[in-house]
């Protein structure tokens, strides 16, 4: 068999910058900067001029921060919040944390991403917000949802979790909705050693909100004007984040060359290849082909060698912890037609063309076989 090729290689991201990280995290260790602390302020500030907004803070997780925005949108217990079916759990997760009810909305087949045409028929008297998610770095049709949000005096948050550097129109996500969370778990595009979100916003009063709420509820050490949570985001990780996000434009590029070749190489075989929309650029958090037959040509995949990964294989209306929300198989068909076909081919930076080529010719040699 020839060579492996993985489906995510961090050992080929950290190694040429080990010596940063490590001089980081010393320096850190040094101030004895734990828990939030220098490198974490700084990060902050870089980030928001990254994402092109005035705001961004810190937190130990994107599902926190998505907590955090939820509850500085007024959502409660009673509520509703239009969501999409398919992605992580940690987006309903947010909604479901302050007591409000998911509300879901299919997607649409091309992107993947929350169908705006469908958003306004989901719309009640009990709902406080929209909350879609750029999915494996596409950007969702902003325009449109938050036209929507306006004409309805709805705000609504981008869950960016996988969409570091994507730009809507030529604006990098992260500074389009009232608010926009981030995940820098390992894996992202911009990972931490470890866990790590943001939340990013131009809004100074929820900005100094959400300080507040991710540190006890407190402004002032001992004095606590609400009830607020520990989801400080760590020195070390501020360190690390703050060396990786220097690199994270470059690594941009490198994922859209790999994204461009597999266009090259696999436009002629049965699959189903991403689509980026019009005037949008994926940040190709994931490379995400579809086909009926998945599951024979995962086995097939995993037998020569070639990582691969299946996201999101039962949408979220039908996971046993929302059965309570009486949803059926067929309520969302094509969230559901996604999670049947949907497969993820090796996609990070560092992935040279000879790997490329490698899983280009093993797809072709399932579909000839």
């Amino acid at each position: 068999m020839s060579e492996p090729v993985p489906y995510l290689d961090l050992r080929a991201q950290l190694k040429p910058l080990r010596a940063e990280i490590d001089a980081a995290i010393a320096r850190t260790l040094d101030n004895c900067s734990f828990c939030l602390g220098p490198d974490v302020a700084q990060f902050e500030k870089d980030f928001a001029v990254f994402c092109g907004a005035q705001h961004a803070l810190g937190f130990n997780s994107g599902t926190s921060a998505l907590h955090v925005a939820m509850r500085l949108l007024g959502v409660g217990p009673g509520d509703e919040v239009i969501t999409t079916p398919y992605t992580f759990i940690a987006t309903s997760w947010a909604i479901s944390y302050c007591g409000a009810k998911p509300v879901y909305v299919d997607i649409d087949d091309a992107t993947f991403n929350l169908d705006p045409n469908l958003i306004e028929r989901a719309i009640t008297p009990r709902t406080k917000a929209v909350l879609p998610v750029h999915l494996y770095g596409q950007p969702f049709d902003v325009d449109a949802v938050a036209a929507i949000c306006r004409k309805h005096k709805l705000p609504f948050v981008e869950d960016a979790a996988q969409a570091h550097g994507a730009k809507f129109k030529g604006k990098t996500v992260g500074s389009l909705g009232d608010i926009a969370c981030f995940s820098f778990y390992p894996a992202k595009n911009l990972g931490a050693c470890g866990e790590g979100g943001a939340l990013v916003t131009n809004n100074a009063a929820l900005a100094a909100r959400a300080k507040a709420l991710r540190e006890h509820g407190s402004t002032v050490r001992y004095h606590h004007d609400e009830v607020g949570y520990n989801y400080r985001l760590e020195g070390i990780q501020g360190a690390v984040l703050g060396v990786k996000l220097k690199h994270l434009g470059r690594w941009t590029r490198e994922r859209q060359r790999v994204a461009d070749r597999y266009a090259e190489l696999l436009g002629d075989t049965p699959l189903k290849l991403p689509v980026v929309a019009a005037g949008n650029e994926s940040a190709w958090h994931l490379y995400t082909v579809r086909h009926p037959r998945r599951e024979e040509l995962k086995k097939f995949l995993d037998a020569n060698g070639i990582g691969n990964a299946v996201h999101y294989p039962l949408p979220l209306h039908l996971q046993k912890v929302y059965a309570p929300l009486g949803h059926q198989p067929g309520d969302f068909p094509v969230a559901e037609k996604a999670a049947r076909e949907c497969l993820s081919l090796p996609m990070f930076p560092e992935l040279t063309d000879a790997q490329i080529q490698r899983v280009a010719a093993v797809v072709k040699d399932f579909f000839r076989s």
